[in-house]
């Protein structure tokens, strides 16, 4: 019998995905992958696995999964209140984030609503077993591909599982939760920002800006002061000849107001885009929710990778400084008699 997480009840919008599907946007096939990259590498390295593994990326509200395998090792990461159902009757018993759980066949894991954020990641140890369409395990669910059955997951999906059973090993946990950054989110400008009079890059800069309700995996529609586009007869108007769409790109249309583009963006498009989001805060967005307030600042490409490569050094000083979980709701002995024990009393 091949080992599988069964869905019991669905969230609101579940979907594999590893970091994505790229090299192919010359064919119009979109990258898709996480919209929290540092989120799904996080949880795939608390169980063991490459950063690039497929996770389930958990939007706004998770399912409740049954364990139908030996025993499996997941890792869930985000801001969720989870819980472990052990039997029909038995109540929830309440599950800590950012580190790794030892499930056991029979055993239900209710992952529950995301607090404060849109996305949320968990992964097994092993991975999905799944194949892979174009290099990848990334859901591009508008094109009804990748990922399982190429949509979000829904009550009687059964997920086939790479391990019948779970590594053994001592659980895992974060030392302390990842540092994403805070304040304006980082943007180049560019590639047409001639296309926005003075005042127009001036507003975008200068001004706050609120996610709308019309936001998903394609992007994000913000609502705030309009953005003047430039009226020359060489570079006006909200129209140009399509050109590629990169990750973070900022459109703005002619309503002016601005479009960052995510994970399942289009390939291409034909309004001008008047910066991109520097990737070290593509997953700060990644996370927002509508009516998240948003202030962008300018920085160079320099400043940009600079601060990237050091995002990419905290992630890796974060994995390697994982510490052993104790046991969920009880006592590690080891670890007290190693630790907190000192003649008998517990400081």
């Amino acid at each position: 019998m091949s080992a599988a997480l069964k869905v019991v009840r669905a969230g609101l919008f579940d979907t594999l995905q590893d970091l994505g599907r790229t090299g192919f946007m010359a064919l119009g096939m979109p990258t898709a992958g996480a919209m929290d990259r540092i989120g799904l590498s996080l949880a795939n390295a608390l169980v063991g696995n490459p950063t690039n593994s497929a996770g389930i990326e958990i939007g706004v509200m998770g399912p409740d999964l049954l364990v139908d395998a030996d025993s499996v090792r997941v890792a869930l990461t985000g801001p969720l209140s989870p819980s472990l159902i052990e039997g029909p009757d038995a109540p929830p018993k309440p599950l800590e984030t950012d580190r790794s759980h030892l499930l056991k066949r029979g055993q239900v894991l209710r992952v529950g609503m995301i607090d404060g954020s849109s996305t949320a990641y968990l992964a097994v140890a092993g991975g999905f077993a799944v194949s892979p369409f174009m290099g990848s395990l990334s859901t591009y669910s508008r094109a009804g591909i990748g990922g399982f059955e190429g949509r979000k997951l829904a009550a009687g999906d059964a997920l086939p599982l790479a391990r019948a059973a779970a590594p053994g090993g001592d659980e895992r946990k974060l030392a302390q939760p990842f540092d994403y950054g805070s304040g304006p989110v980082r943007v180049v400008w560019g590639p047409q920002e001639e296309y926005f009079s003075a005042e127009g890059r001036q507003t975008f800069v200068s001004q706050e800006y609120r996610v709308s309700k019309e936001a998903d995996r394609m992007g994000i529609r913000f609502e705030g002061p309009v953005i003047v586009h430039a009226t020359s007869v060489q570079k006006g108007g909200a129209d140009i000849i399509s050109d590629g769409i990169g990750p973070g790109a900022i459109q703005v249309p002619g309503a002016g107001l601005p479009i960052v583009l995510l994970a399942d963006r289009q390939t291409v498009g034909g309004y001008p885009k008047i910066a991109t989001v520097a990737s070290v805060d593509l997953p700060r967005l990644g996370r927002m929710l509508p009516g998240h307030a948003v202030r962008f600042a300018p920085v160079t490409v320099e400043e940009a990778e600079a601060l990237r490569r050091d995002q990419e050094a905290r992630l890796l000083r974060a994995i390697a400084g994982f510490v052993t979980a104790r046991p969920p709701g009880g006592i590690d002995l080891v670890r007290l008699y190693e630790e907190n024990l000192i003649d008998g009393v517990v400081y």
